[in-house]
């Protein structure tokens, strides 16, 4: 009885599972990457400054359209400033994002409800410029 061993050291490494996992991971990212972006989609002007941290605010949007919405939802001129008179004693940040091609009086038009409502801090909402040398 002769057993013979001639087998040698694999000197391979096996890359086939670490392949799936990655491509499962790619796949996985690649559907939630656009979920992660969240709000009402609007065309913001470009302006130099720092990043605002997150925190509880209230962010009024104004569309391209000239319709303005309160946290996600649309508002008239009316609830805006009631609305937003019901929650100027908390003195909240309140930040305005308008669609560059909004005409200007309209957007001072609404920044002057604002006022009236009672808000002190209110924050216009950029895009980063792109510095070009």
């Amino acid at each position: 009885m002769k057993v013979e061993r001639d087998r040698g050291v694999m000197s391979e490494i096996n890359v086939t599972p670490f392949v799936d996992v990655m491509l499962v991971l790619l796949i996985i990212f690649m559907v939630t990457a656009p979920l992660l972006q969240q709000g009402i989609d609007v065309n913001l002007p470009r302006a130099k400054g720092k990043d605002m941290p997150p925190e509880e605010r209230v962010a009024l949007v104004i569309k391209k359209d000239m319709k303005v919405y309160m946290n996600d939802s649309p508002v008239s001129m009316a609830d805006m400033r009631r609305k937003l008179q019901a929650v100027s004693k908390m003195n909240p940040n309140v930040f305005l994002k308008a669609d560059k091609d909004v005409p200007y009086g309209f957007v001072v038009e609404v920044m002057g409800e604002i006022k009236e409502a009672g808000i002190e801090k209110l924050g216009m909402v950029t895009e980063p410029a792109i510095r070009t040398k």
